[in-house]
């Protein structure tokens, strides 16, 4: 086996992510990986701490979008309009040269519960990282967090809709629109009779 080749984590994910649709994630081991990869173990771990972790790779760099678009939102963005910045800077990871990868991505977390956690984790840290960067821009408690909460909710759903095979549609328009629903309901919440 070649010590080096290129687009080794590349390589990793897809092997990965094969493997956990022909055969299950519990039935998958990081040395199977790094078989199909035509790598060794030793290598699929200078890449991943473990296999869960092959389909959660680049949260950091996935967090940081959408908080410097917030950040970077003119000064006289509201928080929503701020977050529909960071969505749409979402739009820049959800192309769709991806799309076949989400679509199987999502198939593989929503058959195993560990990694439904792991997404949801994943989930809160989105969230998280969001109503900082709207502290930063001087947005205060409650706001920051329910505005960070609606635009995670229009992620998700967003989201949802772009990784269904049958999609045509791009992941910022999804988005734009899940967030003018929320707003829409949003609204309604507070004209609507209780009853």
């Amino acid at each position: 086996m070649p010590r080096w080749e290129p687009d080794a984590q590349e390589r990793l994910v897809q092997a990965a992510l094969d493997l956990f649709v022909e055969q299950g994630y519990d039935n998958t081991t990081v040395a199977q990986i790094a078989e199909r990869a035509r790598l060794t173990k030793s290598s699929f771990f200078r890449h991943f701490p473990d296999k869960r972790e092959v389909l959660f790779f680049g949260q950091d760099a996935f967090f940081r979008l959408p908080a410097d678009a917030i950040i970077a939102a003119p000064s006289n963005a509201t928080p929503l309009e701020a977050v529909a910045a960071a969505l749409d800077a979402l739009g820049t990871v959800f192309t769709p040269d991806r799309h076949p990868f989400a679509s199987r991505r999502q198939a593989v977390i929503a058959a195993n519960s560990e990694l439904q956690e792991r997404e949801a984790l994943k989930r809160a840290g989105l969230a998280s990282a969001m109503t900082e960067a709207l502290r930063q821009r001087g947005v205060s408690e409650p706001a920051a967090s329910l505005a960070a909460e609606l635009g995670l909710l229009a992620f998700r759903t967003a989201f949802a809709r772009w990784a269904d095979p049958a999609n045509r549609q791009e992941y910022s328009e999804l988005a734009r629109e899940s967030l003018a629903q929320l707003q829409a309901a949003n609204a309604s919440l507070s004209s609507a009779p209780a009853g």
